[in-house]
């Protein structure tokens, strides 16, 4: 490659960055003010949610709205609504990956890393749903084999380990170019990358070797993920109780998981793409194909929900009766046309018209899906349990409002999420470097190579 006049020489050891090393480099950069104030609320959320958990710890679950007839509330529905998020985007990633989408790209580490982080605080929430953290270890220990709730935490630790390590491999090429970047890392950082790195030399062994890692991940990830949710169903319709008891609850909730993942992938891209300035990569086209997969996932979900409440309507008798009562022209109404309109239809409508199926269309529609989402989780474990078999004394009231300490714990889950994709998203690149690099230099024809390596040859500042 020919230097010009005005370019100074650099280290041959230390070949000069691309545009795309250096745009993405250019997001590693130290938080700014604005965003340390961010950072600082999230923050105060989740200790404000350790404190009200430290007090339910000290008085135990009767702080919380949950009693002998609402054995389950919020956390279990966080639980389930961030299992859905988690599942779908490395699912989604190792599909699009094994399908040979070019476009993919730019979007698929992110969408891992917004698994990683759902999977690593939906963890917790179960133990903090059980009271007592020592009987998560006698569930290990002592647990039934029969019992779908054990085989639901191994699938979670299975999925999270392999979750880790399909991140991870694409990432080593990445983490040698920083590794040999001249941006003035810190110390900590650079052995950081430097052991992340495994000796990458991107020599043509290497790059088989590690394509071949990938390719088996992801076939090996995609029945991992879709048996989480699986069994997570199970836990429900195993269990004699109206509403759950259905031999599509399993398919519904993988659906309904992948509907929810796509539309917080879309979501966390609009914020990636805005505060990071990635609008060379993450581009309108991506978000209208992964719209079409929303309405896709919108539409099969649709048509379970049809197939749940109404042939639930027409065999209902005794407590099926009550249940869909309480949720049709009860106490549950709000909550269940909400999910309806919210999740559901207009999110649809946003997507199907062209003149709405914008960024600014499509991303709201991916915030009111998962907000129908959440609400659609809360309709599947709350109505059920104020539906019980047995008459029940006059005296009890069979309605669950959530209390302070669970709202505040929720808040801080959810806050604790977007600090650990910030971390993530300061400490590594969020889009693939290598690989984006690698399409450029296929698409691109040896002149406008050679034009390109003589524009992108400035070095990291």
């Amino acid at each position: 490659m020919s230097v010009s006049d005005n370019e100074q020489p650099t280290d041959p050891r230390q070949p000069p960055m691309s545009r795309v090393t250096s745009d993405v480099v250019a997001t590693l950069k130290p938080l700014s003010r604005g965003e340390w104030w961010g950072v600082g609320a999230l923050s105060a959320v989740v200790l404000w949610g350790a404190a009200m958990y430290v007090n339910q710890l000290r008085h135990g679950l009767s702080v919380t709205a949950m009693n002998d007839y609402f054995s389950w509330g919020v956390y279990i529905i966080d639980y389930i609504f961030l299992i859905g998020i988690g599942m779908a985007g490395t699912l989604m990633s190792a599909m699009l990956r094994l399908t040979g989408v070019k476009w993919r790209h730019p979007i698929t580490r992110l969408a891992e890393a917004v698994t990683l982080v759902a999977l690593l605080v939906a963890g917790p929430i179960v133990i903090v749903d059980m009271g007592r953290p020592d009987r998560f270890f006698h569930v290990l220990v002592y647990g039934r084999l029969q019992s779908p709730i054990l085989w639901d935490v191994f699938s979670l630790m299975t999925y999270l380990a392999g979750s880790v390590l399909y991140l991870y491999l694409p990432m080593v090429p990445d983490m040698a170019i920083l590794r040999d970047c001249e941006m003035a890392f810190p110390a900590w950082r650079r052995k950081l990358y430097k052991m992340m790195a495994l000796g990458w030399r991107d020599t043509p062994r290497q790059k088989q070797r590690l394509h071949r890692c990938i390719n088996i991940m992801a076939v090996v990830i995609i029945p991992v993920a879709v048996s989480l949710h699986t069994i997570t169903a199970w836990i429900f319709g195993m269990t004699l109780r109206p509403g759950w008891h259905s031999s599509i609850i399993g398919p519904a909730f993988v659906v309904g998981a992948i509907y929810s993942g796509i539309a917080a992938v879309i979501t966390v891209m609009a914020l990636v793409r805005w505060r990071f300035k990635l609008e060379a990569y993450l581009t309108p086209d991506h978000f209208k194909k992964l719209s079409l997969l929303l309405l896709t996932m919108c539409l099969i979900y649709l048509y379970f929900t049809l197939n749940e409440y109404v042939g639930g309507a027409y065999a209902s008798g005794g407590s099926e009766s009550l249940y869909l009562s309480n949720m049709f022209q009860g106490p549950y109404t709000l909550q269940f046309w909400s999910m309806i309109m919210i999740g559901l239809l207009i999110p649809g409508l946003l997507i199907v018209m062209p003149w709405t199926r914008t960024i600014k269309g499509i991303v709201t529609a991916s915030v009111l899906v998962n907000i129908g989402m959440w609400l659609m989780r809360y309709i599947i474990v709350v109505p059920t349990l104020s539906s019980p078999y047995m008459p029940l004394p006059l005296k009890v009231s069979l309605i669950y409002v959530p209390t302070l300490t669970e709202w505040s714990i929720t808040a801080a889950a959810f806050s604790l999420m977007v600090l650990l994709f910030v971390l993530f998203a300061k400490l590594f690149p969020i889009i693939s470097i290598w690989e984006i690099e690698a399409d450029d230099a296929h698409a691109a024809t040896p002149a406008t190579t050679d034009s390109r390596q003589a524009l992108g040859g400035s070095p990291c500042a």
